[in-house]
């Protein structure tokens, strides 16, 4: 499905309310003038309040995103779209976009 392509100023976080940024983002593409995110980019988590052992698994590390763009690429990489998906680390919990730039889309 077509979808807004990600970009860094990009709101996402981690199931558990922990702001997600891209480590790497692609510096020779932007969108608005940020640059926007490729599929082997990982984010770093911070601020996730799911408890850490014995309790449960916690925190949200990092995430590492597992669907992107089938047809559109940036220097060889699939971009990372609007629905996307990624899995954070240690959790297993999902990332959630929450607003993204809406001029460019891919598919």
């Amino acid at each position: 499905m077509p979808g807004a392509l990600l970009h860094v100023g990009a709101i996402i976080q981690c199931a558990h309310g922990g702001m997600a940024e891209p480590t790497q983002p692609n510096p020779r593409v932007k969108i608005m003038g940020q640059p926007i995110v490729t599929q082997p980019c990982i984010y770093s988590v911070s601020g996730c309040t799911f408890p850490p052992p014995p309790v449960a698994n916690g925190p949200c590390v990092t995430a590492q995103w597992v669907m992107a763009a089938l047809r559109v690429r940036a220097s060889g990489m699939p971009v990372l779209l609007q629905d996307s998906q990624a899995i954070c680390m240690p959790t297993g919990a999902p990332l959630v976009i929450g607003m993204t730039q809406m001029r460019v889309t891919g598919t």
